[in-house]
């Protein structure tokens, strides 16, 4: 006879399958660590080739300044273009195989192209390969997806501005390596060295990066279902964060086209102009890697909204005086507020994204962030240069500065939501 079917004592119930960020707990400090790293380099090696672009254009046959200016700018771009493209696609295929190796895939991928970029002969080959760069490549976007889902709930907003410092120091750093590595080993030897330094990452992250993914993660979690309710997505909420993902790159971007002439007409010496374009445009990034782990912490602490809300309202109000200025130095101190306030923006806001979702759909909405960050840095010059031709150049300013701070009422409106 059947004695468990009489038994007045209910049947024991199963313990709740562990959670992702729960499984990886134990390792995603080392993982942070790799990935700061491995962001850091692959923006070094992307970045780098500013100072010197127009030069490697004009050695593969292009002649005519206008035309080196251009296919500079082509070239540039197309790598965000690239990585605005495809972010969604490797953010889902993170969800489905796991984090770890889009890691590795991105990694590799960017040591092969930037490697081939050094041997490339014609300026067409030059854009093709820096678009692939950004189509296959991408390792600060996979990065993020990898954090932000690892990281603890209440330190992700501390971890991400870790990343994110990470990332700035990559973009201040590479155009000045970009200045001093091509006098040493040349132009074509600077990018087989950019691609050693992500060669370098990716063996890091193969061998030093640890992740517990398992396949009932990617769709069904038939187990968690039982356990829990599936956690619904508010569209509003996320729209929300995408647009604010998107102004924090246009806003930064939108003065790029115009800086060096901006700086002119400051009284500053035809010879130093470019010099000094460049230490402003730095002062932004110097700016965010004084603060963004800060920030990141403090969105932990009072809730992401009350950061994303106080920080575009004050990079609104830094944007505007840069109109006003006499003097560069003025510039480059107004620059690097607004970049200190800039900061706060992106982990607040990553935070935010991956709760905003279910669990098993957090890398692919961390992938539409990061589409939306790079298409706004690809747009951001286009609309800076249309404005300061068409109102002027002080109109930049204004505009930008206004659409931050209505995105502050947009994020006041989505808290509600």
């Amino acid at each position: 006879m059947n004695q468990t079917a009489h038994s007045p004592f209910p049947p024991a119930r199963q313990p709740a399958p562990l959670g992702y960020a729960e499984r990886n707990e134990n390792y995603w400090r080392r993982n942070l660590a790799v990935c700061v790293f491995g962001s850091f380099t692959t923006l070094v090696s992307l970045s780098m080739l500013l100072p010197f672009l127009p030069l490697y254009v004009r050695q593969l046959g292009v002649e005519s300044q206008s035309a080196i200016i251009e296919w500079s700018g082509v070239a540039f771009g197309a790598t965000f273009l690239g990585t605005a493209i495809t972010a969604p696609l490797w953010g889902r295929l993170a969800d489905r195989y796991g984090r770890k190796p889009m890691l590795v895939r991105a990694a590799v991928g960017m040591a092969v192209v930037m490697s081939l970029i050094g041997v490339a002969h014609t300026v067409h080959q030059l854009v093709a390969l820096r678009l692939i760069a950004g189509l296959v490549g991408g390792y600060a976007s996979a990065a993020t997806v990898m954090v932000g889902t690892q990281v603890p709930r209440d330190r992700a907003g501390w971890a991400l501005g870790i990343l994110s410092t990470g990332a700035l120091a990559g973009s201040l750093i590479g155009p000045l390596v970009g200045g001093v590595l091509p006098g040493w080993i040349g132009i074509r030897g600077t990018f087989f060295a950019g691609g050693a330094m992500i060669a370098v990452a990716a063996l890091l992250t193969i061998v030093v990066v640890q992740e517990d993914f398992h396949p009932a993660d990617a769709g069904g979690r038939a187990a968690n279902r039982t356990a829990a309710p599936t956690h619904r997505t508010n569209y509003a909420i996320v729209a929300a964060l995408l647009a604010t993902a998107m102004m924090v790159l246009l806003a930064n971007m939108s003065i790029e086209p115009i800086i060096t002439v901006y700086i002119g007409g400051l009284g500053v010496r035809a010879d130093h102009v470019t010099r000094i374009a460049g230490v402003v445009m730095a002062c932004s990034a110097l700016g965010s890697m004084l603060t963004a782990a800060r920030l990141g912490a403090l969105a932990d602490r009072i809730g992401g909204w009350n950061v994303i809300i106080g920080c575009l309202v004050l990079t609104g109000f830094a944007m505007i005086p840069q109109a006003f200025v006499t003097q560069w130095w003025q510039l480059g101190g107004l620059r690097m507020l607004m970049g200190m306030s800039l900061a706060g923006l992106l982990p607040a806001i990553s935070k935010l994204a991956r709760h905003s979702v279910d669990e098993s759909k957090t890398g692919q909405m961390l992938g539409y962030l990061q589409s939306a960050q790079f298409s706004g840095q690809v747009v951001g010059p286009v609309i800076g240069g249309q404005i300061g031709v068409y109102l002027g150049l002080h109109s930049v300013f204004f505009v930008t500065g206004t659409l931050l701070i209505a995105c502050a009422g947009l994020a006041q409106w989505a808290r509600t939501r």
